[in-house]
């Protein structure tokens, strides 16, 4: 499953508690959960200044288990809104289900 993770700030947080140890700890977190197939994509809003992550997880439970091993997250600094996703079905509606010829 698809899971569409977005960034939300924390009320209260302030830029100094980004250190640069804690932005290190979760950059390593980020590749590790990457090379486990679990983060598939990691995106940087460009006006929002925030992370947007497409997840590979069986459900949203799974999702937020991960998302909370960043350090950031455990911190207390950032939080995400997950929003689980499915294949778009418009196009069978349209036009019915593919046939084999």
């Amino acid at each position: 499953m698809r899971i569409l993770a977005i960034e939300r700030s924390v009320e209260g947080v302030t830029d100094a508690q980004f250190t640069p140890e804690i932005m290190a700890a979760e950059a390593l977190q980020a590749w590790r959960l990457h090379q486990a197939g679990v983060i598939r994509e990691l995106y940087f809003h460009d006006e929002e200044n925030s992370a947007v992550l497409i997840l590979e997880c069986s459900n949203v439970a799974e999702a937020e288990t991960a998302l909370a091993s960043l350090p950031m997250v455990g911190a207390g600094l950032i939080e995400f809104e997950v929003l689980p996703l499915r294949a778009y079905p418009g196009f069978e509606r349209l036009f019915g289900p593919i046939s084999d010829q």
